[in-house]
């Protein structure tokens, strides 16, 4: 990977609202916008000249996220303080993708009250994205699924995720 020029655990991620890039940091979770202290900025340029570009080829994709305390913002249109472990939100995902697959209903119904996200009010829909878009995890996932699939537990920094292409 190209040397961006940001101190080391630093890494530059793309914000899908706000169509911008941000800087992030796996180990701590921080998330700002503008470099971290330390930065060789004319690095960040070249690497931001050379990184940033049209994505190739976009898909349509919904999910389902559950939040934990460790979440990168750990409150939602649900709740305002979300309290549960990592583990715990896992379970209540593989609860939810059980009920998926019994066929009994569908993630989009599903994610219309149990999302910790607020696609919750358009089905979990977060509509057509290409490449670059999403956090990194969550978008591998999302390209390897063959259209209608359902995803097992996927985990980012914003909690665990079940998305259908």
């Amino acid at each position: 990977m190209a040397d961006a020029g940001l101190p080391s655990g630093w890494e530059v991620r793309h914000s899908n609202s706000k169509n911008l890039p941000y800087f992030f940091n796996a180990s701590s979770r921080e998330s700002r916008w503008e470099p971290p202290e330390g930065t060789d900025v004319d690095k960040l340029k070249v690497y931001m000249a050379q990184n940033t570009r049209k994505p190739e080829g976009k898909i349509h994709a919904a999910h389902l996220l559950v939040k934990h305390k460790d979440s990168r913002r750990p409150g939602s249109w649900k709740e305002p303080t979300i309290t549960r472990t990592k583990e715990e939100a896992i379970e209540i995902l593989k609860g939810h993708e059980r009920r998926i697959q019994s066929g009994n209903i569908n993630l989009g119904d599903l994610a219309q009250t149990e999302s910790d996200c607020s696609s919750a009010r358009k089905n979990g829909d977060l509509g057509v994205f290409g490449k670059g878009e999403m956090q990194k995890e969550f978008e591998e996932v999302a390209f390897a699924l063959e259209p209608g699939q359902v995803s097992g537990v996927v985990d980012t920094a914003s909690g665990v995720h079940l998305i259908q292409r």
